[in-house]
């Protein structure tokens, strides 16, 4: 389990079982004490630009946009311009084309929202496979199950 005082960033498919109120997301909610915790959960900009994307390519109503600007009320928005996170999305673009063997290809998005984890130290809450190359160099991965959560 991760200590109440530590951070934690979470991924966009974390917030879209937030937001669909799915069981997986009830299970985040209290497992990971989101709700209590001493330093409330962040996510990084990149984040809410992917799930106001997401709200319009599946034509979310009114109630699940609501429920989504409710979330983001409750979590701490990271910026790319933030101490460092500029320099660590760098690093880990060059650590995933030229350290790793063979290369591995990483989408952008998710190198921000990397970036973003490996420099707050928090831990990175996530649903899928695209951070295990990243779990301990630079980030500390919480991988979450998507069908039965935690």
């Amino acid at each position: 389990m991760i200590p109440s005082s530590s951070l934690v960033l979470l991924d966009t498919n974390v917030l879209i079982h937030l937001v669909r109120d799915s069981a997986v997301g009830r299970r985040i909610l209290a497992d990971y004490a989101l709700r209590d915790r001493r330093q409330r959960p962040l996510i990084s900009i990149i984040t809410v630009g992917e799930m106001l994307a997401l709200s319009m390519k599946l034509r979310w109503g009114d109630n699940k946009r609501a429920a989504l600007r409710g979330l983001f009320g409750n979590l701490v928005v990271v910026h790319p311009s933030q101490g460092g996170v500029v320099e660590r999305y760098a690093e880990i673009d060059h650590f995933c084309e030229h350290v790793m063997k063979p290369a591995r290809k990483m989408g952008q998005n998710d190198m921000w929202i990397a970036a973003t984890a490996s420099v707050l130290g928090a831990h990175l809450l996530t649903t899928d496979s695209d951070f295990h190359h990243l779990d301990k160099q630079f980030i500390k991965l919480v991988h979450i199950d998507s069908d039965t959560g935690p």
